[in-house]
């Protein structure tokens, strides 16, 4: 594991002065529960703590990047930027996934690609940066790894949101999925969807949930629509 979590210090960028903190913010769970271990060694406090350092971070980026922007909608952009879905984006871009201690069953049924589980170890990491390296460590992360190409990831994780805004627009729907096809066994199944546009199929997306699919058809119909528009 030590081997592992030197490559994910290395992806990152940031090498830890105690490494056990690093251990500690991958540690989900489902594993101190089966290494009867306690409750509080698993990530969840780390996440706790992370969770307010992102909030801090993301609130004084938006303050000063969009100086006339009313609280209402920094609220709300804030929120899109740290939700769920953004978090386990940006955890993919570092293949966080990888790197977690997960119970056997928890990893055998698809936890490391779970939004769910990726994007708290996203923030336990944060917390784990703030306590090994102070604020601008963490900082310097939340940067680096989720401030970065804001407009990029909130084109992917609201998606079917932005695509039916866009059809709506051009007056070109209705906008429907249709499941093509699932497989694999039921606790680890991945399916395959397609979006049409006026009966006309615009993009296919494979996932590990038919909304996962769904959002991944959606994005590549949005960069058709977007190619097409700008005549590429």
């Amino acid at each position: 594991m030590t081997e592992k979590l030197a490559v994910l210090e290395e992806r990152i960028g940031y090498q830890f002065r105690d490494r056990k903190k690093l251990q500690n913010a991958m540690m989900h769970s489902s594993y101190t529960n089966e290494r009867r271990l306690p409750k509080y060694q698993c990530n969840e406090r780390l996440e706790f703590l992370g969770d307010a350092v992102l909030e801090l971070v993301s609130s004084e980026y938006l303050f000063l990047e969009s100086p006339q922007m009313p609280e209402g909608e920094l609220t709300k952009t804030r929120a899109s930027m740290v939700c769920e879905p953004a978090l386990a984006f940006c955890a993919r871009e570092i293949e966080l996934g990888k790197y977690l201690l997960l119970g056997k069953g928890e990893d055998a049924t698809g936890g490391r690609e779970r939004d769910s589980i990726t994007s708290d170890a996203m923030e336990a990491l944060i917390g784990a940066i703030y306590l090994d390296g102070g604020f601008t460590s963490a900082k310097e992360f939340i940067r680096k790894f989720i401030l970065k190409d804001l407009e990029h990831k909130k084109l992917f994780y609201d998606s079917k949101t932005i695509l039916q805004e866009m059809v709506q627009a051009q007056m070109e729907g209705p906008v429907s999925y249709q499941l093509l096809g699932e497989e694999g066994p039921d606790h680890n199944k991945s399916f395959s969807v397609r979006v049409l546009i006026q009966g006309k199929e615009c993009g296919i997306g494979k996932g590990r949930t038919k909304k996962a699919a769904e959002q991944q058809a959606a994005y590549r119909a949005i960069l058709m629509l977007r190619g097409k528009n700008q005549g590429v």
